[in-house]
C-alpha cells in the first residue's frame, strides 16, 4: 500500500480513452459517500438559501476551475513509484470526523469532514507528491460552509458595532447631528437600528472567497497576493459602514422611507461589485510598484482554453489499490451509519412554560408574547417572557427560552448578542458566583451585566441550564451540548435570564438584592419546566 509498481499516472497520459475499472471505482467512491455526508448536504442547502451564504453554490464551481487550471499548468506525470497511503489515511480521518458529527447530529462537523475527505481523495488519486499540490482548490471549498453558530453570532456582534461606529462617523462628517446608542443611530427625529442583517456578513463571505481566488490568479510577488487577500475583510467592513452612513444622511434629509427603498437598492450585489472594483484598482496600483508592470489583463490569469479536454481526463482515471481502499472505507462508514442502531435518545419530561406560576409569593405577573421576527430568530421550542412585580417595588422580568435539541440547526443565542438591541449599551459584564443553596437550587456561576440607555440602567443575570449543568459561558455550554449528545443522548437546554431596572432613587446593590430575592423564590419551580 505504501508503494505501487504502477506508473504515477492517475489519468491516462497517452490518450483520453476510458479506463473502465478506474472510472467505475471513482464513481462508486462518490456514490457511497452520500449517506455518511447526507446531513451535511441538507444543512448546506438550507444555509445557501439565506442571504449570508447565497454565494455558496458558486464555490464548488470556482474550486473546480482552480483545479483544472492547476492540472493544465502542471507537467504530465512521469513513470515513477506512487505513495498513496497518506491519501487513504486522510480519507479515514474525514470519515471518522463525519461519523462523530453524525453521532452528535451536528451538520457543521459533517460538512467540514467532507472537505477533509475530498482532500484525501485528491491525495489518493494523484499520490502524495502530486496531490498535495492540488490542495488549494480543496481549501477554497471552506468558503461554501456556514460558520458555526456561536462564531456567527460573535462575529455579528463585532461587525454591528464596527459598522455602526464608522457609519456614525461618516454621518457626522456630512454635518449631521448624530448619536450612537448601542446599535441604534439616533438622528434626533429618526432612529435607525443596525440589525443583524446590516452587520455586513452577507458581503464578507463572498468577498473573502473572491479575494482568495483573486490572489491565486494574480501574477505578481507573494506580498502582492497577501495584500489582496488580507484587504478583503477591512474593505468589506468599510463599504458596509459607508452604506449605513449614506442611509443615515438620506434619512436625515429626505425622511425615514429612504431607509427601506435605498437600503434594498444599495445592498447585495452593489456592495459586492464595488468591493470587487476596488480590489481590481488595488491590483493595478500594486502592478505600478513593480519594476516591469503588466496590464491588468495580463496580471490576472483567466484563461479557460483547453479545460474541456482536461476535464475529460476524469474518464481515464486509473485503478489503484489506494482508490479501492478509499471506496471500501467510505462504503463501510456509510453502511455502518445507516444499519447500526442510532444512539439512544432520552426524552426529557417537562411541563410547558405556559404553566409556570403567574404568582410567586406576593409577586404578580403578566406575560408578553415576542414579536414574530424576534421569535423566529430565537428559534426556541418553548419560552416564557414574564414580568413580575410586588406592591411598592420595581419590575423583575424573567425570560426562559427552552430548546428540546441544540445540534440540528437550533441552539441558544447568547444574550451577549441581544443586549445592545434597542439602544442599550453594556456598562459592565462579568461572571459572578450565585448561591441559591437556601432555595434548594445550589451554587453556580452566572453572567452579571449592567446595561444603560441614556440615564436608564438595568441589572441582568443569565446562564445556560439543562442536563444537570448550569453554565455561564456560551462556548462551554455549546461544548457541553456536544459531549452530552454522545454520553447522555440529550441536547436539550435553556437560557435563563433575569432583569430589573436600577431606580433613580436606589443604589445598584439595592436593585441587585431585589433581583436575587426574586430568583430565590422563583428558581425552585424551574426544574419542572427545564429538566435538570
Amino acid at each position: 500500500m505504501t508503494h505501487s509498481t504502477r506508473p504515477d499516472r492517475p489519468f491516462e497520459t497517452d490518450s483520453l480513452s476510458v479506463s473502465p475499472i478506474g472510472f467505475t471505482l471513482f464513481v462508486l467512491l462518490l456514490a457511497v459517500s452520500v449517506p455518511i455526508f447526507w446531513i451535511g448536504f441538507v444543512s448546506l442547502a438550507d444555509a445557501w438559501s439565506t442571504a449570508e451564504y447565497s454565494h455558496g453554490p458558486l464555490i464548488p464551481l470556482v474550486s473546480l476551475y482552480l483545479f483544472l487550471r492547476e492540472l493544465r499548468r502542471m507537467p504530465r506525470p512521469t513513470i515513477s513509484p506512487v505513495v498513496r497511503w497518506p491519501g487513504v489515511l486522510v480519507i479515514a480521518l474525514g470519515l471518522a470526523v463525519a461519523t462523530l458529527g453524525n453521532l452528535m447530529r451536528v451538520p457543521d462537523i459533517v460538512t467540514y469532514a467532507m472537505i477533509i475527505w475530498v482532500g484525501g481523495v485528491v491525495l489518493t488519486v494523484f499520490g502524495w507528491d502530486r496531490g498535495r499540490r492540488h490542495q488549494l482548490p480543496v481549501i477554497h471549498l471552506v468558503f461554501m460552509l456556514p460558520l458555526p453558530q456561536i462564531l456567527y453570532w460573535k462575529l455579528t456582534i463585532f461587525l454591528q458595532w464596527v459598522s455602526s461606529a464608522i457609519g456614525v462617523w461618516f454621518v457626522s462628517l456630512m454635518g449631521v447631528a448624530v448619536y450612537l446608542e448601542g446599535n441604534v443611530i439616533d438622528l434626533g427625529v429618526y432612529k435607525l437600528q443596525v440589525a443583524e442583517a446590516c452587520s455586513g456578513l452577507r458581503y464578507l463571505f463572498p468577498i473573502l472567497s473572491f479575494s482568495y481566488l483573486f490572489a491565486i490568479l494574480y501574477r505578481g510577488p507573494l506580498w502582492h497576493k497577501l495584500v489582496l487577500l488580507l484587504s478583503a475583510a477591512p474593505l468589506t467592513v468599510l463599504m458596509n459602514s459607508f452604506r449605513i452612513g449614506v442611509i443615515g444622511v438620506l434619512v436625515d434629509r429626505y425622511g425615514i422611507e429612504q431607509a427601506e427603498g435605498f437600503l434594498h437598492f444599495f445592498e447585495g450585489w452593489v456592495i459586492f461589485i464595488l468591493c470587487i472594483g476596488i480590489l481590481f484598482l488595488m491590483a493595478i496600483g500594486l502592478q505600478r510598484l513593480t519594476p516591469n508592470p503588466m496590464p491588468l489583463a495580463d496580471a490576472i490569469d483567466l484563461d479557460f482554453q483547453g479545460f474541456g479536454g482536461i476535464f475529460a481526463r476524469i474518464f481515464a482515471i486509473r485503478y489503484s489499490t489506494g482508490l479501492l481502499l478509499g471506496m471500501l472505507l467510505t462504503g463501510a462508514a456509510s453502511l455502518a451509519w445507516h444499519t447500526l442502531p442510532a444512539p439512544p435518545a432520552t426524552p426529557a419530561a417537562r411541563d410547558p412554560l405556559v404553566l409556570f406560576p403567574r404568582q410567586i409569593d406576593d409577586w404578580q405577573s403578566y406575560t408578553v408574547a415576542l414579536e414574530p421576527e424576534i421569535a423566529g430568530v430565537l428559534g426556541a421550542d418553548d419560552y416564557l417572557n414574564a414580568f413580575y412585580q410586588r406592591p411598592g417595588d420595581d419590575l423583575v422580568s424573567m425570560f426562559v427560552a427552552y430548546y428540546s435539541k441544540q445540534t440540528e440547526g437550533q441552539g441558544i443565542h447568547s444574550p451577549e448578542v441581544c443586549l445592545p438591541t434597542g439602544g442599550w449599551e453594556v456598562y459592565s459584564f462579568e461572571e459572578v458566583p450565585v448561591d441559591m443553596t437556601e432555595a434548594g437550587y445550589g451554587r453556580f456561576t452566572a453572567v452579571r451585566a449592567v446595561i444603560q440607555k441614556g440615564l436608564a440602567r438595568q441589572i441582568v443575570y443569565y446562564w445556560f441550564e439543562g442536563r444537570g449543568k448550569r453554565v455561564s459561558n456560551d462556548v462551554r455550554a455549546k461544548l457541553s451540548v456536544l459531549t452530552d449528545s454522545l454520553t447522555l443522548g440529550r441536547t436539550d437546554g435553556a437560557l435563563v435570564r433575569f432583569v430589573t431596572p436600577i431606580g433613580g432613587d436606589e443604589t445598584e446593590s439595592q436593585a441587585e438584592e431585589r433581583l436575587l430575592g426574586f430568583m430565590r423564590e422563583s428558581l425552585p419551580t424551574l426544574p419542572r419546566f427545564v429538566p435538570f
